[in-house]
């Protein structure tokens, strides 16, 4: 026997055996559109987190790989491939008889036999099962958790969220440290790097927001297989019918600052939204939704966003507090520039006792204080609509919100009326009592 025989068949027998457990189980029953979306972000998160695990792992010592042919950074594709199936995919479709910490105990188990067994690929050190432990706490466990959440319909805006991680990880990450190897990508200084940083934030602000909107309005997420129950036409589709992938194209066009190669990628974001996505998605929503997609398609571009969102999207209301002078000013400067698709009506119109500054959709989602604010931003123009993305950001949001609290905007609860501070006339005016009306009322949809 040769010396590179056994290496062939650890290999070889190591993407086999999990490729084959997956496929039996995919004969023995097709797999549902759920379990599809499963499968895909437990194989994502645990492509995106075994790369560094081992990574980390030859370095201090844990193991490491002798491999020739098929290796990426000292890895061998092959077993790395192996791992995420044996981690990701499988046990997505193993929910279907057994529990997470049962499936977790027994990958567990079997990673441990089957580790030592691949040798001489795998030369195993003396901490080696301090590797497979954080291996299973920040692999296998998180992945088989949004797996079952996944297939489950569980815990929706932290799906969204990992989604929205997994999905920069596939195609920006991981895409850019492969193109670094083939390419020579000089090390920006420090002053570039703060300028690149910030450039990304912005162009990742829509396709962020767009994620967001997807799971808050349209009770889904981006990924084909966990799409929204809903047409969604509010947030940034109001703007642009392609936030994400505009998005997408976005950030390789500023990755592209560091090296010119790395606009190819925005070439292909650009062909895969103007040619397959379009074609499939466009389809399907066609047959679908019809005359609703037809006449959202016909007011919003693919690419190219609009200054003023789009009036026919879903209407929102913003209840402002009359009886609070601080809220009053926000609703005299939101009313003063002429919402698109916002209604504005006095807290004691509400039938419930609101305690800060609400925005309502008509299907009944509901964001208070900051949150709120950033909501009616979305309907005034492009610039607004950025910065009230911008403030709407989970750990900006709750920080600003501290702030504003800390500054006299904390909650309180509002029941007095517009006759306490003027005439019942229509919001724009009551806000500030004699002053002239100019324009439309802010429920009219105003200019577009």
């Amino acid at each position: 026997m040769t010396p590179e025989l056994p290496a062939l068949l650890v290999r070889g027998l190591g993407l086999f055996l999990p490729l084959a457990a997956l496929i039996a189980l995919c004969l023995w029953r097709a797999p549902t559109h759920r379990e599809t979306a499963s499968i895909i972000v437990a194989s994502a998160w645990a492509l995106l987190t075994l790369i560094p695990l081992n990574l980390y792992a030859v370095r201090a010592g844990w193991w490491s790989f002798h491999a020739e042919g098929a290796v990426w950074q000292g890895l061998p594709v092959d077993l790395t491939l192996a791992w995420v199936l044996l981690w990701g995919a499988l046990p997505a479709l193993l929910l279907r008889l057994l529990p997470v910490p049962l499936i977790t105990g027994l990958l567990v188990w079997l990673d441990m036999i089957l580790m030592p067994l691949a040798e001489p690929v795998v030369v195993l050190g003396s901490w080696w099962l301090l590797g497979e432990i954080l291996g299973a706490a920040l692999c296998l466990i998180p992945a088989s958790l949004l797996a079952y959440w996944t297939r489950h319909k569980q815990l929706l805006t932290a799906r969204m969220w990992a989604q929205s991680l997994l999905a920069f990880g596939l195609m920006v990450v991981l895409p850019v440290c492969v193109s670094a190897a083939l390419v020579r990508i000089e090390p920006p200084t420090p002053e570039t790097a703060s300028v690149l940083v910030q450039l990304l934030a912005l162009a990742c602000l829509p396709g962020l927001a767009a994620a967001r909107e997807f799971a808050a309005v349209g009770r889904g997420t981006p990924l084909p297989y966990d799409p929204p129950e809903r047409l969604v036409t509010s947030g940034p589709y109001a703007y642009v019918r392609n936030p994400m992938q505009l998005s997408m194209a976005l950030v390789y066009l500023v990755l592209g600052l560091l090296h010119p190669a790395l606009m190819i990628g925005a070439v292909i974001c650009f062909a895969y939204g103007a040619g397959f996505a379009s074609w499939h998605e466009g389809g399907r929503l066609r047959a679908d939704l019809g005359s609703a997609w037809a006449g959202y398609r016909a007011g919003v571009r693919p690419w190219l966003p609009r200054w003023r969102p789009w009036s026919g999207r879903t209407k929102g209301t913003l209840y402002v507090a009359m009886d609070c002078g601080m809220c009053r000013g926000v609703g005299n400067w939101v009313a003063a520039r002429r919402p698109t698709a916002l209604r504005m009506r006095p807290a004691a119109d509400h039938p419930e006792v609101l305690y800060r500054l609400t925005y309502e959709t008509a299907d009944g989602a509901r964001w208070s204080g900051l949150a709120a604010l950033a909501r009616a931003m979305e309907h005034l123009h492009l610039g607004w609509a950025l910065t009230g993305w911008a403030l709407s950001l989970p750990v900006v949001r709750h920080f600003l919100q501290l702030c504003a609290d800390a500054f006299g905007a904390g909650p309180r609860p509002s029941r007095e009326g517009p006759t306490a501070h003027g005439p019942t006339e229509p919001f724009a005016v009551m806000l500030v009592p004699g002053r002239p009306r100019t324009g439309p009322p802010p429920d009219s949809g105003g200019p577009t």
